[in-house]
């Protein structure tokens, strides 16, 4: 009795265990998704923030959005592409670990651009532009490489695929038409013919022996008219005739 108590306690402890572990898991998915449903949406409204500031603020503030905006769209584009790829192909770690390491160089140049967008002094502002252009567009370019290149690749291995897979297909097709075997073909070949004349031949000869046969062994053979319908049919010989209500009944010859 005491052994059965103990093996129930211990049930219920494991299934409260497994209750506690799958509930967890779920409240910290959905807090995954909610996380990232918030961020998806914080970078949809800054990057809209961005976008009107870009137009619609003249001078080193609308350079200065525009610069962000560039950088954001291309560093993110990037990510994605080398997240989806990775998933298909190992090779894209260290290029994943390369985009990584520009990350850094690109989250510095975004604090920092950010932190200009709220400078007073627009003179010193406008000096520091053109290396704040060349910075963004030495890790844009560096981005822009990296993705083109993983698109290329992938690009490349399913063109590989689809022509292994074209090669394929020709050989099942030709194999599909193969229907005459090589002695046939090595006859049509030796008498000038193209595979599968000779058999065609044959049995054009055949065919036409049957009908002369049948004609001449026809109920009209004897009397000069014409075949019946045995001849129309291509009965065979030996097949007893139906006689039917149109033909005449024959006469005996007369022994006198």
């Amino acid at each position: 009795m005491e052994a059965l108590i103990l093996i129930l306690a211990l049930l219920f402890l494991a299934f409260v265990g497994v209750g506690a572990y799958a509930a967890v898991k779920v409240v910290g998915a959905a807090r995954r998704g909610v996380d990232q449903t918030i961020a998806q949406a914080r970078r949809t409204v800054e990057d809209t923030a961005l976008r009107a500031k870009s137009y619609g603020q003249p001078g080193a503030g609308g350079e200065l959005a525009q610069l962000r905006l560039t950088l954001r769209t291309s560093m993110r584009a990037t990510q994605d592409a080398l997240h989806a790829g990775v998933a298909e192909d190992e090779s894209l770690r260290e290029t994943l670990g390369l985009f990584e390491r520009l990350s850094v160089h690109g989250l510095e140049l975004d604090a920092e651009l950010r932190r200009l967008e709220r400078e007073p002094d627009k003179t010193g502002l406008g000096r520091r532009l053109p290396g704040l252009r060349e910075r963004t567009e030495q890790i844009t370019h560096s981005a822009d490489a990296l993705r083109w290149a993983a698109r290329d690749r992938a690009r490349r291995f399913a063109d590989d695929d689809l022509i292994a897979l074209n090669a394929e297909i020709d050989v099942e097709a030709g194999a599909l038409r193969h229907w005459t075997t090589s002695g046939e073909e090595g006859a049509g070949t030796a008498s000038g013919e193209r595979p599968g004349s000779s058999s065609a031949s044959a049995s054009a000869s055949t065919a036409g022996a049957r009908r002369r046969s049948a004609k001449d062994t026809g109920p009209g053979a004897a009397s000069g008219t014409a075949a019946g319908p045995e001849a129309i049919t291509g009965r065979d010989r030996d097949e007893p005739r139906r006689r039917y209500p149109w033909q005449k009944t024959g006469r005996p010859e007369s022994t006198t």
